[in-house]
């Protein structure tokens, strides 16, 4: 369990879910769910569309501030 601790800490891009990585690095993962899947899915669009609202919502109020 040690040396996979130490791979996560020096990990120079850390995964979204270090108990996902211990469970690959041990041998223990399961097949995915593809209702898990497809969550992570609406979960992954549902912030694109956020960051569009927020960009929105950023060029409206400047646009405001203007008149």
């Amino acid at each position: 369990l040690f040396p996979v601790l130490v791979a996560l800490y020096e990990e120079p891009e850390k995964p979204n879910s270090a108990l996902d990585f211990l469970k690959h690095h041990l041998g223990a993962s399961a097949p995915e769910n593809p209702e898990i899947e497809a969550l992570r899915l609406e979960v992954a669009e549902m912030k694109e569309k956020y960051e569009a609202v927020l960009e929105e919502n950023k060029n409206l109020k400047s646009k405001v501030k203007v008149y």
